[in-house]
């Protein structure tokens, strides 16, 4: 198995890149894993900012030379996995930038004319691990599991990806957070997992 870990948090200081490491580690012991690229959007430097005009249009995205080493990672990926903070609820910018043009039409599904599309990514897993300050609760009670409803329907339902898995960890800046167990659990999840 193949694993493309996105990580997206601007300071290697953080507790996002914490859990990226034990992402990474524990892929490292599971034998089931045979590869494993990082692609860290802000190391990286990349330009979440969509730009279409007469030269760059919407439709051609799918195969932007710009953006061809990223579609070959995903492409080469059996297993996706998505390590960020919840900020205002959702996602950072960076990686929502990142998914508005890495999943493009022509690329990770294809119009059908009917109400919904094919997904090009059929076959391939998700994981999501988030961090965020309010309680674990919070997305669910408050905001009816906006950030679920996101990442698992509108974008990997959309492109064919079905088996979805989320780690959502709150409390992570309070002193009773539980970090190190949490931690553990991440390196537990992936020196194990199967597919």
């Amino acid at each position: 198995m193949n694993v493309l870990v996105i990580f997206t948090h601007p300071n290697h200081h953080s507790l996002s890149y914490a859990f990226l490491q034990q992402v990474v580690e524990g892929s490292s012991e599971n034998p089931r894993i045979s590869e494993i690229q990082v692609l860290d959007l802000y190391a990286e430097g990349f330009n979440p900012v969509l730009v279409f005009d007469k030269q760059k249009r919407r439709r051609d995205m799918h195969a932007d030379p710009a953006l061809a080493k990223y579609r070959e990672q995903i492409r080469w990926a059996d297993k996706i996995v998505l390590v960020y903070p919840i900020w205002w609820g959702r996602p950072p910018a960076m990686l929502l930038g990142y998914i508005d043009q890495m999943f493009a039409s022509g690329f990770a599904y294809r119009d059908k004319g009917g109400l919904l599309p094919e997904g090009l990514l059929k076959g391939k897993s998700a994981v999501c691990v988030s961090t965020m300050k309010g309680p674990a609760g919070y997305p669910l009670l408050w905001l009816h599991n906006a950030h679920k409803v996101l990442m698992k329907r509108a974008l990997f339902g959309f492109v064919g990806i079905r088996k979805v898995k989320f780690f959502e960890f709150g409390n992570m800046e309070s002193p009773k957070g539980n970090q190190e167990a949490k931690l553990a659990k991440i390196r537990r999840y992936f020196s194990a997992v199967a597919g």
